[in-house]
């Protein structure tokens, strides 16, 4: 994809993402840290996805807060989905992202690449 292609914003599309936590979360007081990690995800998924309703999973929400409010994991591997929104009568978000965790063993982020993730 070159950089006069043109992308469909509108079209339903899965891409897994590797999200530096440690670089977003730098300076932050420690009782906030884990909730602004959360919202570092959400802004994340509305840049890269173009869609302003982002819904985390309850998966990587555990993930996130998986070692306390204050020691929130460097990096996280995650898989954004941006999904048409069935149930919204005015019309005017017609498309969410569902943002999901996707496991990677302790200390292998090392070498994975932004991928788009063809459906099944």
């Amino acid at each position: 994809m070159g950089r006069n292609d043109k992308v469909d914003r509108n079209a339903p599309i899965t891409r897994e993402f590797t999200v530096n936590l440690k670089k977003r979360l730098h300076g932050r007081s420690f009782k906030s840290r884990a909730p602004r990690a959360v919202k570092e995800l959400k802004a994340f998924a509305k840049i890269h996805m173009g869609t302003d309703d982002n819904r985390v999973t309850v998966d990587l929400n555990q993930f996130v807060w998986s070692k306390g409010i204050r020691n929130v994991p460097n990096r996280v591997r995650v898989r954004l989905e941006r999904r048409v929104n069935d149930n919204d009568e005015d019309g005017e978000n017609s498309l969410y992202t569902l943002i999901s965790h996707v496991p990677v063993p302790r200390g292998q982020y090392k070498g994975l690449c932004s991928v788009t993730v063809e459906e099944e």
